[in-house]
């Protein structure tokens, strides 16, 4: 099952995406990247510790002094008090410039971790190892790292990229239908901005998906991170087309603070997709099938399509207080057809409020828009 795909761009990063069937080549891979260090810490949050922390640390070169740091879970967690526990922890042990951090876990261990060692004696080396199928196909690949702020997500961050993703491909099979169901958020989002010939495989492959055969995964996980790869790239730092990643983030994520982070992150990411899908219908760009097929994949892996008890509102109110957000507008993402994200930074308050009210009421004669030629 061993593969390796390369993420670089010249004179700024290098660094492979290892997929493994275990741990069991991690330690060679790590000598690989020939570092320095004398120490490992090993971040991860109170479930995976007790899932993964021994076999990993059990993986790692024995000439490597290595601690482990656990926080609890959650993602009530990824905020500074626990990367400040984290500093305090690293210079207790008398960590260096030269030792390396290790994120195991999910998005929010990833981008704790990834976060800390950007600013820990003004960036050491890390290495992600996620653990989710999420992390897998999105976070753990690109070096955005950060923490949320009050109620205010991924609002303190920096781009630090890793040393190495290396992805031990049967953590998937201790993941919940709920955490299975929100990295397919992400994986349905990949297809739809820039992969057509995926999205249409995923619609084919439902069954070997939702079956979580091994190779089936491998496959699909490989595939987004080409996607992303190859966007972060041409754009390491968001200046231009890096921002396509964001298709239904903008509502997505102002539904997750306004639900305090009970609805999983790709389950904001899937309705707001939908929210995007629509807007894209109203402005003529993308077919009314389109947005039927982009509702029945969500059903299909067990992502909403509709989310209740919100204002409409309130909803459109956070999404002007999101760190891409300029002058009061809001850079949206939208879809000219099944495989192509456009950027859009037109879309009026107006459009978002229909687009949030189509989401949240089906029936409402608030749904109706202008559609656009």
């Amino acid at each position: 099952m061993e593969t390796i795909l390369r993420v670089t761009r010249e004179h700024a990063f290098d660094y492979p995406i290892v997929w493994a069937a275990d741990f069991a080549s991690l330690a060679g891979h790590i000598a690989d990247l020939h570092l320095s260090c004398a120490k490992v810490c090993v971040v991860t949050d109170s479930h995976v510790e007790k899932l993964y922390a021994e076999s990993l640390l059990s993986a790692l070169p024995e000439d490597i002094h290595a601690d482990l740091f656990v926080f609890p879970a959650g993602e009530e967690q990824k905020n500074l008090d626990t990367v400040n526990e984290l500093y305090y922890f690293l210079i207790e042990k008398k960590y260096s410039r030269k030792d390396i951090l290790v994120a195991l876990g999910g998005g929010v261990v990833g981008d704790l971790t990834g976060y800390a060692a950007a600013t820990y004696l003004r960036g050491i080396d890390f290495i992600q190892v996620p653990t989710t199928l999420l992390a897998q196909v999105d976070s753990s690949v690109g070096g955005k790292t950060g923490v949320d702020f009050r109620q205010f997500k991924n609002m303190i961050g920096a781009f630090h990229q890793p040393r190495m993703v290396y992805m031990n491909m049967s953590t998937l099979s201790t993941l919940d239908d709920v955490l299975f169901s929100c990295g397919m958020g992400e994986v349905l989002k990949t297809g739809l901005i820039r992969n057509a010939a995926l999205y249409r495989w995923l619609d084919e492959q439902r069954s070997a998906i939702m079956e979580r055969r091994p190779e089936t995964l491998a496959y699909m996980i490989r595939e987004c991170c080409k996607v992303k790869s190859g966007v972060v790239e041409r754009d390491p730092k968001e200046q231009g087309e890096r921002a396509i990643l964001n298709l239904g983030h903008t509502i997505g994520h102002a539904v997750e603070k306004l639900k305090d982070f009970s609805l999983p992150h790709g389950h904001c990411v899937g309705v707001g997709t939908v929210a995007a899908a629509w807007l894209s219908v109203q402005r003529g760009l993308l077919e009314q099938k389109d947005l039927a097929w982009i509702e029945e994949m969500n059903r299909i892996y067990g992502l909403p399509n509709r989310v209740e008890e919100l204002s409409a509102e309130k909803v459109l109110e956070a999404t002007k207080l999101d760190k891409k957000a300029a002058n009061g507008r809001v850079r949206f993402i939208l879809l000219d057809r099944i495989g192509n994200a456009v950027i859009d930074d037109t879309v009026t308050d107006e459009e978002i409020l229909a687009a949030i009210r189509y989401i949240g009421d089906r029936d409402s004669s608030a749904c109706a828009g202008t559609r656009r030629k």
